[in-house]
């Protein structure tokens, strides 16, 4: 019996790179232009690219590992992200923003750890409190 094998499709990679972005597609060829068309429109819808963003000190993600709630707190403390009052909100967006995606309740409970130690003092009422720094980094 004589069995066709398939042609072999050749793949191609593409990086393609926009502002501070960096894509890498691998597709085979006879789709190149399909794909990059994709990620040029999916690119464009962005609101805001990385460069057009203000930024302060991130971590990078090749160093990523696992980093408390705390430590993060700290570091925005030590950058004086704190300087201005800041909701809930507003805190889990810029951990978030950063790359760590962790629940409310716990950003919540480890805010209220810092207002107890000193290092943050809070404004407000119970669910619109915000946090701002009490006393500067040493």
């Amino acid at each position: 019996m004589n069995q066709q094998q398939a042609p072999e499709v050749k793949q191609v990679k593409v990086v393609l790179r926009r502002g501070d972005w960096e894509v890498e597609v691998t597709c085979p060829e006879d789709r190149v232009q399909h794909v990059i068309e994709s990620v040029l429109a999916g690119l464009s819808t962005q609101t805001a690219l990385p460069s057009q963003t203000p930024v302060g000190p991130i971590r990078v993600a090749a160093e990523r590992r696992p980093v408390t709630i705390r430590a993060l707190l700290e570091d925005l403390w030590r950058e004086g992200w704190f300087g201005q009052p800041r909701s809930l909100a507003e805190v889990a967006d810029e951990i978030g923003r950063r790359g760590y995606h962790y629940d409310r309740t716990a950003v919540a409970h480890t805010l209220t750890d810092l207002v107890r130690e000193g290092v943050l003092s809070r404004e407000g009422q119970p669910r619109t409190y915000r946090y701002v720094q009490k006393r500067p980094p040493s």
